[in-house]
């Protein structure tokens, strides 16, 4: 995991120091930086990024504008790292394809910490040799190939929200919490953030549902979280 490429984009030098100096010391030292949006695109063109850490207000494009191209190349978790704080910009980010949104000032430990949950999980998943396929009426998932086939077409989707769908998949008819959801899915506690869970649902129920207005495999249980409902009698097969 320490051997994992991480881009750092931001037009700020005194901030891509301070979070290399912090990465380094945490044990990462296969790190890449960028100074504007652009530079960034060329970047995943050409190589490959584990992770990367994405300032939205920098100078020409910015951070939101180049996640939307980025995500042309790369299904790698992606960390918007901003002063914008509302949470109408937090839902624009996550809506694009943001797998989490760190606003300034941070804790640049914090930050590793996040980091550093995100990739051990990438990383488990990768590691798994016997997994599951997990196939219904509508759709399959692959998580050894992370690979999700919808009406028998294969969709592009983030590493968040196949993480997100492997949980709903192991966890068939059980109603999970907001709270519960965020902790094993982004691997700490949710602090209250029901913001993130809710728009990587939508996204994901635009992925999987024939009609995300009225799933039928993601319900929301009202005051209570959400249940995946397999289609009947299926549970997922082994391949």
């Amino acid at each position: 995991m320490e051997n994992a490429s991480i881009l750092i984009v931001d037009d700020e030098k005194a901030i891509v120091d301070m979070v290399k100096r912090v990465l380094v010391k945490e044990g990462y030292h296969n790190i890449k930086t960028a100074g504007s949006a652009e530079e960034a695109i060329e970047f995943v063109k050409h190589e490959t990024a584990d992770l990367l850490v994405l300032d939205v207000m920098m100078e020409g494009m910015s951070g939101f504008e180049a996640c939307t191209e980025i995500r042309n190349y790369t299904d790698a978790p992606i960390f918007f790292l901003t002063a914008r704080s509302s949470d109408a910009d937090k839902l624009s980010g996550f809506a694009l394809g943001a797998d989490d949104y760190i606003t300034k000032p941070f804790n640049p430990l914090e930050l590793a910490a996040r980091i550093r949950a995100t990739l051990k999980r990438t990383y488990k998943r990768e590691e798994k040799t016997a997994v599951k396929t997990y196939s219904y009426s509508h759709f399959s998932y692959s998580p050894q190939n992370a690979e999700l086939i919808v009406g028998g077409e294969p969709v592009s989707c983030s590493a968040q929200l196949l993480q997100l769908l492997q949980y709903f998949c192991e966890h068939p008819d059980v109603v999970l919490s907001k709270d519960q959801i965020y902790e094993k899915v982004w691997g700490y506690p949710s602090y209250g953030d029901n913001n993130t869970v809710m728009v990587h649902i939508r996204k994901l129920r635009e992925k999987i549902e024939k009609d995300p207005s009225d799933p039928s495999y993601i319900v929301t249980v009202r005051g209570l979280g959400y249940r995946f409902i397999p289609d009947q009698g299926e549970k997922g097969t082994r391949p």
